[in-house]
C-alpha cells in the first residue's frame, strides 16, 4: 500500500493558489486515474487497488495530523508515502524528488517531520518561483496562478503520472533520474 499526498489549503479561495501546487498536482493524477475523493482521515481521500491518495483538510500549517492519520491506520512506512507540494525556490515548472531533507521553510513539511519524528519520506517538490524581488514570499505563495500557469500545472500533472508509475514500479532512485528536471 502506498499514499500520494498533495499539500495545500481546502478553502476555495486557495484553490488555485502556488501554495496549492500539491492539490492541483494530485487533481491531475485523480483525473488520469478516475478516481473521486471522499471526506476520511480529516482529508479528501480515495482509495483505488494498492493506492490511495490525500488531500488534507487540516491547513497547510497542519498537514503532518492526517498523513499521520492515514500512516497509523493503514500501518504504512515513511517509505510508504510521497508528498507533493510546492517550492517557491525552485524555477516554474521544475520537479525535485527528494528522500529527506529539511523542512526548507516550508511549514506543511515542517508539520509531516514534526508528526512523523523525522525528515525521510520522499517528497516531491515542485518548482513555482521565483519569488518576485517586490513581494514577499508568504503574499507570493498565496497569490493566485495565471491562466497560462494554469495551463501549465495541467501538464506537469499529466508529468506527475508517469512519475508516480515510475517511483511506484522502478523506486525513488529511478524517479530521481528521469523526473528532476525542468518539466515544461
Amino acid at each position: 500500500m502506498k499514499a500520494i499526498i498533495g499539500l495545500g489549503n481546502p478553502e476555495i479561495k486557495y484553490k488555485n493558489t502556488r501554495h496549492n501546487t500539491g492539490f492541483l498536482i494530485v487533481d491531475e493524477i485523480l483525473k488520469a486515474h478516475q478516481v473521486t475523493l471522499i471526506n476520511k482521515f480529516n482529508s479528501f481521500f480515495a482509495k483505488k487497488d494498492n493506492l490511495m491518495y490525500l488531500l488534507p483538510k487540516t491547513y497547510m500549517n497542519l498537514s503532518g495530523n492526517a498523513i499521520l492519520e492515514i500512516i497509523n491506520f493503514y500501518k504504512l512506512t515513511n517509505n510508504d508515502i510521497l508528498v507533493i507540494y510546492d517550492d517557491a525556490t525552485i524555477e516554474f515548472g521544475t520537479f525535485r524528488l527528494k528522500k529527506s531533507g529539511s523542512f526548507g521553510g516550508h511549514n506543511g513539511i515542517k508539520s509531516i517531520i514534526s508528526c512523523l519524528g523525522t525528515d525521510v519520506f520522499d517528497r516531491l517538490k515542485v518548482g513555482v518561483g521565483p519569488v518576485p524581488n517586490n513581494i514577499s514570499i508568504d503574499s507570493f505563495v498565496l497569490s493566485n496562478f495565471n491562466d497560462n500557469e494554469l495551463k501549465n500545472i495541467e501538464l506537469m500533472g499529466k508529468h506527475a503520472v508517469k512519475l508516480i508509475d515510475c517511483w511506484l514500479n522502478e523506486g525513488m532512485e529511478a524517479a530521481q533520474n528521469k523526473f528532476n528536471k525542468k518539466m515544461i
